[in-house]
C-alpha cells in the first residue's frame, strides 16, 4: 500500500510537472518565494491589523499563532519523524526551479502547513477575509508542486496540518461568536438621524478614529454631524462634564454619548441609568469591552444604531456597602484579589499571544508571589486568590473571558480560584498553562442574584471596570435589572463596506484645490 501511494504520488508530480499552465509561470515561483518564513502571511497579517477592524486584528493574531503552531509542529517534529527525499527535478523546466533548493525533509511541505495555518486561523474568526485569502493560501501550496520541490501528498499532508493547527487554537483562544450567538433584549430607542439630539462626551486621551485619517472627534463629527460633543481634556473634571451632558441631553432628545474607554463608559452608564437617558456608546478605548458585547465595535455600527433608533437592555450591577451605601458600579466586572494585578499583565501579552494563553501566562506570573485572601461569601469562610464577578454571565469558564451571549440575564457570574487545597498552587498554575482551569477543582464558577462578601478587613481595595476603590468591610453585590437601553444595531455591518463609506466621507469634506493647485 505505501509503495502504491508513493507511486500515484510520483505520477502526480510528473503530471504537474509537464503542465504548461498560461501565466503560472510569472506567478507561482515568486509567490512560493513570498512565502518562505512566513513572509507573506506576517505581512498580510500587518496589513489586517492596521486598516481592518476589531474583527480584522483578531483574525491576524489568530492567523499568526496558528502559523507558529503549524511552523513548530511540521519543521520541528513532522519532518523529523518522517524523511522523504525531494523530488527528483528533472521533468521540471529550469526557468520554474527555485534558485536555491531547500534541504530539509520533504514531507510535510512546511510552506503548504503555514499557508492552510494562517488562512483557516483568519476565517476563525472573519469567514469574509478568510474567503478572500483562501485562493492565495491555495495557489501557494500549489506552488510548492509546481516549482519541484514537493510531491502532492507533502502538500495535502501540510495543508491538513496547517488546518488542524488553526482548530486547535480554539481550545486556549475561543472565536469570537457569531451575531446570531448573542441574545440580546431588543427595543426602541429615539431615532437620531445625522445624531441631532445627540450629546456625547469624548474622553480626548482616545483617539481613536478613523486609522491613519480621523481623530475621534473628527470621526464623530463626519458620521453625526448634528450631535453636541463635550470633550474632556487632561486637566478637565470628568464627572463636571458628564453631570452637564446629563442636563443637556435631558433637555434635548434624551439620549446621552460617550466616546472613551471602559472605565468612562461605566461612570456615564451610570449616570444614564439614574437619569433614564439611552445611551450611545463610541469604542474610544483600548479594549471596550463592553461596546463588543452590546454589538457596537466600531464607531459606524453605533452611529447607524442611533440614526434607526436600535437599542438593547443591559443590566447594572452595583456594590454597596453594609449600611447600603453604593460603592461603585459596573457594567462589565469587578473583582478583588490578584484579578486586577492579571488583568494588567494579560493586556500587555494578549495582542501578541492571544488573550488566553496571556491568561495563563499572566496568572502563574502573579501566582507566584500572591498572599491568598481570607474573606467569607454568603456565610461561608473561603481562602481564596481570587474573586472575580461579572455583570451576565461570561462565556467560556476560565480567566480568559471572552463575550456574554446576554447582558439582562438578572445574573452575577462569580468565579473565584480557592487557595486552601493541597498544592493548590501548583494545580492552579498547571491548569491555567494546560488551558484546564475551568475544569480544576480549585476553580468554581457560579451564577447568583446577590453575593455578599464580609471579612474584608485584610483586603486592601477593589476593582470595576478598570477603576479601583477602598474596601469596606462588607460588601453587597446585586443589579438593577434592565437599568439602560443602549443603542445597538439589529444587524451587523459589513466591516469591509463601512470603513469604505467612511473613508468616502472624510475624502468628501477635504477642501477643494483650485485650478492652480
Amino acid at each position: 500500500m505505501k509503495r502504491r501511494i508513493g507511486s500515484i504520488d510520483r505520477r502526480w508530480f510528473e503530471t504537474v510537472a509537464s503542465a504548461r499552465l498560461p501565466g503560472a509561470d510569472q506567478v507561482l515561483p515568486p509567490l512560493s518565494r513570498a512565502a518562505n518564513h512566513g513572509r507573506l502571511w506576517f505581512g498580510t497579517a500587518a496589513a489586517l491589523a492596521v486598516v481592518g477592524g476589531p474583527a480584522a486584528r483578531r483574525a491576524a493574531r489568530r492567523g499568526v499563532g496558528a502559523l507558529a503552531l503549524a511552523s513548530v509542529t511540521t519543521n520541528a517534529v513532522a519532518k523529523y519523524a518522517v524523511r522523504r527525499r525531494r523530488p527528483v527535478l528533472t521533468t521540471v523546466p529550469a526557468m520554474r526551479r527555485l534558485s536555491k533548493a531547500p534541504w530539509t525533509s520533504s514531507f510535510p511541505s512546511g510552506h503548504a502547513a503555514s499557508a492552510a495555518a494562517f488562512a483557516v486561523g483568519v476565517a476563525l474568526e472573519t469567514p469574509r477575509y478568510g474567503a478572500l485569502l483562501a485562493p492565495v493560501a491555495a495557489a501557494v501550496a500549489f506552488s510548492r508542486v509546481y516549482v519541484g520541490v514537493h510531491y502532492p501528498g507533502d502538500v495535502l499532508a501540510g495543508c491538513v496540518l496547517g488546518a488542524a493547527a488553526a482548530a486547535v487554537t480554539c481550545y486556549w483562544w475561543p472565536p469570537h461568536p457569531s451575531p446570531a450567538q448573542f441574545r440580546r433584549t431588543r427595543v426602541r430607542a429615539p431615532a437620531l438621524p445625522e445624531g441631532e439630539g445627540l450629546v456625547v462626551v469624548l474622553n480626548s486621551g482616545s483617539g481613536k478614529g478613523v486609522p491613519g485619517r480621523l481623530p475621534a472627534g473628527e470621526h464623530l463629527e463626519l458620521l453625526l454631524p448634528k450631535a453636541e460633543i463635550l470633550s474632556c481634556g487632561p486637566g478637565d473634571d470628568l464627572d463636571e462634564i458628564l453631570d452637564e451632558a446629563v442636563t443637556r441631553a435631558a433637555g434635548t432628545a434624551g439620549v446621552l454619548g460617550v466616546c472613551g474607554g471602559d472605565g468612562t463608559v461605566n461612570a456615564t452608564a451610570r449616570r444614564a441609568a439614574e437619569a433614564g437617558l439611552a445611551l450611545a456608546v463610541f469604542p474610544g478605548g483600548t479594549l471596550n469591552h463592553f461596546a463588543l458585547d452590546v454589538g457596537t465595535p466600531t464607531f459606524e455600527d453605533t452611529a447607524h444604531a442611533v440614526a434607526r433608533g436600535e437599542a438593547v437592555r443591559v443590566d447594572l450591577a452595583r456594590v454597596r456597602d453594609g449600611d447600603g451605601k453604593e460603592v461603585a458600579g459596573f457594567v462589565n466586572t469587578f473583582s478583588i484579589g490578584i484579578y486586577p494585578e492579571l488583568v494588567r499583565k494579560r493586556e500587555k501579552l494578549e495582542g501578541r499571544i492571544g488573550k488566553w494563553p496571556a491568561a495563563a501566562v499572566s496568572f502563574v506570573e502573579v501566582l507566584r508571589t500572591a498572599a491568598p485572601l481570607r474573606i467569607r461569601l454568603d456565610g461561608q469562610d473561603r481562602v481564596l486568590w481570587l474573586l472575580f464577578a461579572g455583570n451576565g454571565q461570561y462565556v467560556p469558564d476560565g480567566l480568559a473571558l471572552t463575550h456574554r451571549p446576554r447582558l439582562d440575564d438578572g445574573l452575577l457570574d462569580i468565579r473565584t480560584v480557592d487557595a486552601e487545597a493541597p498544592l493548590a498552587r501548583s494545580r492552579v498554575a498547571l491548569s491555567a498553562l494546560g488551558g484546564a482551569l475551568r475544569r480544576s477543582r480549585v476553580f468554581r464558577s457560579e451564577r447568583v442574584e446577590e453575593l455578599r462578601l464580609s471579612g474584608l478587613e485584610d483586603v486592601t481595595g477593589l476593582a470595576y471596570d478598570g477603576e479601583t476603590a477602598p474596601t469596606p468591610d462588607a460588601l453587597l453585590l446585586d443589579k438593577l435589572r434592565s437599568a439602560l437601553t443602549v443603542y445597538s444595531p439589529a444587524a451587523p455591518l459589513d466591516e469591509i463596506a463601512q470603513r469604505a463609506r467612511t473613508l468616502t466621507l472624510a475624502a468628501n469634506r477635504q477642501p477643494k484645490r483650485g485650478p492652480t493647485g
